[in-house]
């Protein structure tokens, strides 16, 4: 069967991701693994406040993940995620074909170091008009 790839991302309990970074988003990781998936980039996004509170929380630290999974598999993963003590909330979208490789491509930041400097630009074009 061949494997969607997918955006996750995940509001995690602050106050337990505090206390060990490592353990939520291996578990989610694990999760992945177990269903038959694969994980390509897992990063911390950002640490916010709510905009109301989530199961009594107010703060909330935002993951992003993106893996590949079969279709089928996402039901469970979503059902899994939703008893996982300590994850507050959850969103999985499946990433269209044809955006897979920049989007992935992004997020790893190959294309800011094969992207020329924003800088770099008008002062090529300013050297060549001048001779």
């Amino acid at each position: 069967m061949s494997l969607n790839t997918y955006e996750g991302l995940f509001i995690l309990d602050s106050n337990k991701f505090a206390r060990d970074h490592d353990a939520l988003p291996e578990a989610i990781s694990k999760l992945i693994a177990d269903a038959g998936g694969e994980v390509v980039v897992s990063r911390l996004w950002e640490e916010r406040r709510l905009a109301y509170p989530v199961k009594g929380h107010r703060k909330g630290s935002y993951w992003l993940m993106y893996f590949k999974l079969a279709g089928p598999e996402v039901v469970g993963f979503n059902r899994q995620c939703e008893l996982m003590d300590g994850l507050l909330r959850h969103l999985v979208l499946k990433i269209h074909p044809r955006l897979v490789e920049p989007i992935l491509a992004h997020a790893t930041g190959a294309t800011e170091a094969e992207e020329p400097a924003a800088d770099e630009a008008p002062a090529e074009e300013a050297q060549t008009a001048s001779v």
